[in-house]
């Protein structure tokens, strides 16, 4: 007998280990899979706004708790980790979206910028997803893991002037299919979600820059992404009814990436 959609769609008992996970996207990613019923663990690099974030999930009835760390320090990632092994028994999915950005033409972009947005973009990735499966995925032969990419990834742009990070995002693509295809064989699903232009502290300036109007009028949609539009691609990808799914990129973007520029 098939499974009723409302439990392909539940994540009561599952855990969740969420980078970045304080605001923006990550915040929105955290409280889909809190809302479905998991527990979770967030981190992020500020102490204050996890506190913050973790008051408000508090409040809304989701188990939640939080640690600080920089998860581009091996260290770190190890330490966050074990502590997530150790407050929620085991991680059945983990969302790695901590990341940072930086706007300068190529040309002119130094290589401390560029080192600070790989490291956290790209090296933490793997950090993390290698430390989380070798703690309990891989024995308990089972996991979820969810990487944020971007649209930034997927194609070039002649004004956002984002080298660093259309790099580490398109890496992100290629490392989530890679894994994929290397973990299947452990039972471990690994997808990625590819969002276009949300507003969040990250991508003010380029908004701000290019102009909200701008921006809209080449989005079929005709919007900019809000805060409910990332909740239903990750509770696909960490839930049951996504069992079948591994190695995908998800465009959540209004249409842009579909777009061929004339």
């Amino acid at each position: 007998m098939s499974t009723s959609v409302s439990n392909l769609f539940d994540l009561t008992g599952k855990t969740a280990l969420v980078t970045g996970g304080s605001r923006g996207l990550g915040f929105q990613i955290a409280e889909s899979l809190g809302e479905a019923g998991a527990r979770l663990l967030i981190t992020a690099r500020k102490s204050q706004e996890l506190e913050s974030a973790v008051a408000r999930f508090t409040q809304c009835g989701i188990d939640a708790q939080w640690i600080a760390a920089d998860t581009s320090n091996p260290e770190e990632v190890q330490r966050v980790c074990d502590t997530a092994m150790s407050v929620l028994g085991h991680i059945d999915i983990l969302v790695n979206n901590a990341g940072a950005t930086w706007a300068m033409p190529a040309e002119e972009h130094s290589l401390a910028a560029w080192d600070k947005v790989m490291n956290l973009n790209v090296r933490s990735v793997f950090l993390m997803s290698q430390a989380v499966a070798n703690a309990c995925m891989i024995a308990r032969g089972q996991g979820r893991i969810i990487n944020i990419a971007s649209i930034a990834g997927l194609a070039g742009s002649t004004k956002a002037r984002f080298i660093a990070y259309g790099t580490s995002k398109g890496a992100i693509v290629n490392f989530t299919r890679t894994l994929a295809a290397e973990w299947g064989r452990y039972g471990i699903n690994v997808n990625a979600i590819a969002p276009g232009f949300f507003p969040s502290k990250m991508t003010h300036g380029l908004i701000d820059d290019l102009g909200e109007d701008n921006m809209t009028s080449k989005v079929p949609l005709q919007r900019l992404g809000d805060e409910d539009d990332l909740k239903g691609t990750a509770l696909l990808f960490a839930s049951p009814a996504g069992k079948h799914i591994t190695g995908q990129i998800l465009a959540v973007d209004g249409g842009v990436s579909a777009v061929v520029p004339v």
